[in-house]
């Protein structure tokens, strides 16, 4: 138990309930640099691989096989190896090496040897290489829609929000196996309501995955999961040449399909084989590349508090997302499972993509609450949307959402949750109830809705998998219940499945409009505006400042647009009322009596302005403080400066007319100064620079401490209180008000008041 207090409290802090350990290389608990990681090397013999990274052909595991085979372009081999690591690390981040040329080198580079290069980087360059290496030039994220109960029009309706806030893909995943056909069906629903083009997928067993791809219920799959050693790919029944021939099943009937892997799985299944997260990682991304895939979902993925627990673990993620985009491969970068309890710690992890921009940015932001995550909680999620988009509008970067509105998502869910409503009544179903749809609507997660009877839809899951119905039935009933709109956008990506332009390396879609900087000549709109941005047609040419993807334009003003921003304006408007009617100017000031305190307010209280900053109408405040000097037997009068704003020069002024040497500066908003003549201006006996949390209670012991000093008394200071909170919230209101202020000085000597008031009885 600690004696210290401080000690104690950081105890409980939220970073302090991850588990840290220190490295254990032999069971593969080291992220990177393993003393068990070969070096690089490779021989080449009659154009054929006999040595790689230190093991003999006759040595090679399947991997190594496969790696040696399929990955390594040996045009470029002797080249790339024989290029010491650190000048390739250099060229990474130089702007005058264009990235085809890094890209060309990388695809002969062993897994050894990519470990080597992003070894001689620290994190900034590595978001710095990842800027320029990622291969489609517009940023974009990726959704997931899920939830516990499992409920149409609820996952109809997420789907639909979700895609209005710009995520380019939707996943959705299953409690029960049984149920992925109709939740894959109401997530396809959903995410063409809100607007068209949006790619989903239903995370699954993979042969289930294809034939809901074949029902044409999802667009996109990811589930095709890789490992660094022979052992783990053993255990999951597979070879790097069945995940390349199932990749090739799902390519040939038009569905972008991309790889998963990431740094920590192989310890996790305990199968490192004593090597380091990230060279066992090079070995997956070389696998992916050499199956042919156009991308890779990497970033440690679900296993994120693994490498998280290690020295350099984070660093660790970004190096692998950045050899995945060496290696020409759309990155889903990961920043999807939960990977800590700090919100700090998890913001900081994000930055590194956040920044310099993925194809993906999260590989599964969480859409919804994180009790209703099926994926196992998200890093970010429902509850997050207004601070993700502050980000964006704060670092003038494009994260890929957009703000909505209340009314904008209201609207959407409804839609979908109806629509789905319909589909299920059309093909036989279990009926959405209306009250299922109206509590989808406004619902904040499963537990806001109604309970279904979840063995009748898993009934019906299994009937429509087995059965004759899929997609276009589907599209038919939206039709015939009058969804036209749904229907449409649901049969347009039928027809880009048949195009297949989206099976091009990270592809995605949008409308015509938003396809900024994209090569529009190499494709044309589809009947419904729809364009495929990818590596080929909206390619990333980063080549230092003024170059690469900007956000601006439509898309920064849409960024910037949240609904919460208010105009600057409106913080002054409330805060203006009628001139106070018994304030009246009454000619110059003068010296007074030795009885007396001055108050010399701002040039515009009462008149230009008439509240505090916290709403308190001036009138009540100098009757506050004006009975706090009757009370102490002593006279209060009321001048105003014109030629100042400032508080420190309002107290001076007061002093210096006060005959008995004590004034009150009092500015418009609020702080109150207590000065006395012959000390410095920037000097006084009370500051209360919290104007927000001065009460008229306090305001009248200011009046009280100002008449004692008058009066040679010892006096104990007015308490006040300290809001660490209150410039966060306020100092745009501060700065607003203390400009209104300002607006009102003049070459004016200061004037005397006349407050017609009656004193508290």
């Amino acid at each position: 138990m600690s004696q210290s207090k401080r000690f104690a409290l950081l105890a409980e802090r939220d970073i302090n309930k991850e588990t840290f350990v220190e490295a254990w290389p032999d069971a593969g608990l080291i992220v990177a640099d393993g003393p068990n990681d070969p070096a690089p090397s490779l021989t080449v013999e009659s154009n054929r691989v006999a040595e790689m990274d230190g093991k003999l052909r006759a040595d090679f595991d399947a991997i190594d096989t496969f790696i040696a085979d399929h990955f390594l372009d040996l045009r470029a081999a002797g080249e790339a190896m024989a290029t010491s690591s650190l000048r390739l690390a250099r060229m990474l981040v130089d702007i005058n090496v264009p990235a085809r040329e890094v890209r060309r080198l990388a695809l002969g580079c062993t897994p050894a040897k990519l470990c080597e290069v992003v070894r001689h980087m620290n994190v900034l360059e590595m978001m710095m290489g990842l800027a320029k290496m990622r291969v489609r030039k517009t940023p974009a994220n990726q959704a997931h829609v899920t939830n516990r109960r499992e409920n149409p029009a609820l996952l109809a309706a997420d789907a639909a929000e979700a895609a209005l806030r710009g995520f380019a893909e939707i996943e959705t995943t299953v409690g029960v196996a049984r149920m992925a056909p109709l939740n894959a069906l109401c997530v396809l629903i959903g995410s063409q309501t809100g607007r068209g083009g949006v790619l989903t997928q239903c995370a699954i067993e993979e042969s289930m995955g294809l034939r809901l791809a074949m029902k044409g219920l999802t667009t996109y799959a990811e589930t095709l999961s890789v490992y660094g050693t022979e052992r783990s790919f053993v255990d999951g029944d597979d070879t790097p040449w069945s995940k390349a021939f199932l990749a090739s099943a799902y390519a040939s009937r038009g569905v972008k399909i991309r790889f998963t892997s990431g740094t920590g799985s192989e310890a996790l299944m305990g199968s490192s084989e004593g090597k380091s997260m990230l060279y066992l990682e090079a070995r997956c991304l070389c696998v992916v590349r050499g199956a042919g895939s156009q991308g890779v979902q990497n970033g440690s993925i679900s296993c994120i508090a693994l490498p998280e627990s290690l020295p350099g673990g984070v660093r660790a993620v970004l190096a692998e997302n950045l050899i995945a985009a060496m290696l020409g491969l759309e990155v889903a970068s990961g920043n999807d499972a939960l990977a800590s309890h700090s919100a700090i710690r998890k913001s900081a992890k994000l930055m590194l993509q956040f920044i310099p921009g993925t194809d993906f940015i999260f590989s599964g932001y969480s859409a919804v609450p994180r009790r209703d995550n099926m994926f196992g909680g998200g890093n970010f999620d429902a509850e997050d949307f207004d601070d993700y988009n502050v980000l964006q509008r704060d670092m003038q970067v494009d994260g890929g959402l957009r703000p909505v509105t209340e009314g904008e998502a209201l609207a959407v869910r409804r839609e979908a949750a109806r629509a789905a409503q319909a589909v299920y009544a059309e093909l036989g179903f279990p009926d959405i109830r209306d009250e299922e749809v109206e509590a989808a609507v406004v619902a904040h997660s499963s537990e806001d809705m109604p309970p279904r009877d979840i063995v009748a839809d898993l009934a019906a899951a299994d009937r429509f998998l087995a059965g004759q119905q899929d997609v276009r039935d589907v599209v038919a009933a939206l039709r015939r219940r009058g969804f036209a709109g749904i229907a449409d956008n649901i049969a347009e990506m039928l027809h880009q499945r048949m195009l297949g332009d989206y099976l091009q390396p990270a592809a995605i879609f949008v409308k015509g409009s938003e396809a900024q900087g994209a090569d529009s000549s190499s494709q044309s709109l589809s009947s419904s505006g729809l364009r495929v941005l990818s590596a080929l047609t909206d390619p990333n040419d980063y080549a230092g400042p003024g170059t690469g993807y900007r956000l601006g334009g439509a898309r920064w003003q849409e960024v910037i647009s949240l609904p919460q921003v208010r105009s600057p304006r409106d913080f002054i408007a409330d805060r203006i009322g009628t001139p106070m009617q018994n304030l009246h100017e009454v000619g110059p000031a003068r010296r007074g009596r030795f009885n007396e305190v001055i108050v010399c307010v701002g040039p515009a209280f009462g008149t230009a302005l008439t509240q505090t900053i916290n709403g308190l109408d001036h009138e009540a405040v100098l009757k506050a403080i004006f009975t706090g000097v009757a009370k102490e037997g002593l006279v209060a009068r009321l001048i105003k400066a014109y030629h100042t704003s400032d508080c420190a020069q309002l107290g001076f002024t007061a002093s210096s007319y006060s005959g008995s040497g004590i004034g009150i500066g009092l500015q418009s908003r609020g702080t109150t100064v207590i000065h006395k003549r012959g000390m410095p201006r920037l000097h006084n006996l009370e500051l209360f620079s919290f104007s927000p949390s001065l009460t008229l209670e306090t305001f009248e012991q200011i009046g009280r401490n100002a008449a004692k000093y008058a009066k040679g008394e010892t006096v104990r200071p007015v308490p006040v209180t300290v809001d660490n909170w209150a410039r966060l919230r306020l100092i745009v209101k501060t700065a607003l008000l203390h400009r209104r202020e300002t607006e009102e000085v003049r070459d004016r000597p200061p004037q005397e008041l006349f407050f017609d008031w009656e004193p508290e009885v």
